[in-house]
């Protein structure tokens, strides 16, 4: 096994391009482990809707980045408290569903520390009950990767609020993220451990004998192909946000002026339809505003520009734009 080099990168995109880059194009005549620290991120299942993961004010508020990753499981939020791992190997049927041959490894490593923990379930690491960690796993052909994220010391309130959805009834068919009760492994641990002794230590537990860890060294075409791959997916509205599935969401609240009830129907990240309710008052017809708002993207941006080129403050007596924007978004 060799030890890919991210080049202590904390770009989520970069991470998360280098790692599918890594699985497509390495030789696998060997094995790999790939570390990485992203900086504020959510980081999205393949299968889930993003606006259903999220609290969206908060995202924005705390420039958080959000990214889709090729592997199935639930969304995790990524801080520089939090070390990913992703071990990129030959596929086998063995393998696949098999986590503990990737997670044991690790829970080794953590027991070497003086942490107590444990397997569980299919894919989680826990610790005195409580998931340290999470892992997800994607085959390509004769390839595949498992991945997860350790939980060293990260910010829980911010695991909290960015994981929390607005409130308001959302419906799709995207699978949901199980929140679970999580905790940091500096917690468990006898005396604070800076992220790269961490880190180190679990190389030492995955390579043993004391010896230099064999490095592979990417090239400078390999990092341009990995940009280029951060560029064209994701960092891109459209895989993060518009690979989402068909969603219905409702919601509603009550101002000085009245309720308005928001009800907008979403596919490939498009509004296809908006309807206004409430007991408000209004001077122009509400059909207007919800042509305004059909065909526009289900993004912030979009949807502040779509609402100011119809004078949205205009419809619901007393209701701003930023209002509206921050109901429906």
């Amino acid at each position: 096994m060799r030890l890919l080099d991210n080049g202590g990168t904390t770009d989520p995109t970069l991470n998360l391009a280098l790692e599918e880059y890594a699985l497509l194009t390495l030789d696998l005549s060997d094995s790999y482990v790939l570390f990485y620290v992203n900086r504020p991120s959510i980081i999205i299942g393949k299968h889930q809707n993003t606006i259903e993961e999220i609290d969206a004010d908060f995202v924005h508020e705390r420039d958080i980045a959000v990214v889709r990753r090729i592997s199935g499981g639930g969304a995790v939020y990524h801080d520089l408290g939090n070390l990913s791992f992703s071990f990129i190997t030959r596929y086998t049927p063995q393998r696949f569903n098999n986590y503990a041959e990737f997670t044991g490894p690790v829970v080794d490593a953590l027991r070497g520390l003086g942490v107590p923990a444990e397997r569980t379930g299919r894919n989680d690491i826990v610790v005195d009950g409580r998931k340290v960690s999470g892992n997800a796993q994607v085959v390509r052909g004769e390839r595949m990767f498992s991945h997860g994220t350790l939980l060293l010391d990260s910010n829980l309130d911010d695991v909290t609020h960015a994981l929390k959805p607005k409130p308001g009834k959302v419906e799709s068919k995207g699978i949901q993220s199980v929140r679970s009760r999580v905790a940091n492994i500096s917690e468990f641990l006898p005396a604070p451990l800076p992220m790269e002794d961490f880190r180190a230590a679990l190389l030492r537990s995955l390579f043993p004998g004391g010896g230099p860890v064999p490095p592979h060294e990417l090239s400078a075409d390999d990092r341009a192909r990995v940009e280029d791959l951060a560029n064209t997916k994701y960092r891109t509205w459209d895989w993060n946000y518009g690979e989402s599935p068909p969603f219905n969401l409702q919601r509603a609240r009550r101002f000085p002026s009245g309720e308005v009830d928001v009800r907008l129907f979403v596919e490939d990240g498009v509004i296809k339809s908006a309807k206004f309710f409430g007991d408000f008052f209004s001077s122009r017809e509400l059909a207007d505003l919800e042509r305004c708002l059909t065909g526009v993207r289900y993004r912030r941006d979009d949807l502040a520009e779509a609402l100011g080129r119809c004078e949205a403050g205009a419809y619901v007596s007393g209701v701003s734009e930023y209002d509206l924007l921050s109901l429906i978004y």
